[in-house]
């Protein structure tokens, strides 16, 4: 199969999305707690991290939380493009050449807008 044409294939990649949502969610929950954590640690006045040989200083923590944290909301992003293309019947349609996209490329990656071609040409 070449490109996703079925109503039944479009309802399996709209659930396959919405999974991934529900995970990224959780996910992205998950991130602001523990930012929420470091900033609170971040803000004891008693708190030396500077200079604390036992591990990664707060600043260093709080870096990686936050890029964790932004590609999360990139992901949800993501999916959200890809439902609105179900939506809109552009699902599956390579944004940049208009050919359709593999089922086996959206099965790898269900947000991809391009095909495998445009994709290697865009890197």
């Amino acid at each position: 199969m070449t490109g996703v044409r079925t109503a039944e294939q479009l309802e399996r990649f709209r659930q396959l999305l919405l999974a991934e949502r529900r995970e990224a969610e959780e996910r992205l929950a998950t991130q602001s707690e523990s930012i929420t954590a470091v900033r609170e640690a971040r803000s004891e006045v008693s708190v030396d991290d500077e200079h604390d040989p036992d591990g990664p200083t707060m600043s260093q923590e709080w870096s990686q939380r936050t890029a964790v944290l932004h590609d999360v909301e990139h992901e949800l992003d993501d999916i959200d493009r890809a439902l609105a293309r179900i939506d809109d019947g552009t699902y599956g349609i390579c944004e940049r050449c208009g050919s359709k996209i593999t089922v086996a490329r959206l099965e790898a990656r269900p947000t991809a807008t391009l095909c495998i071609d445009c994709a290697r040409l865009v890197r």
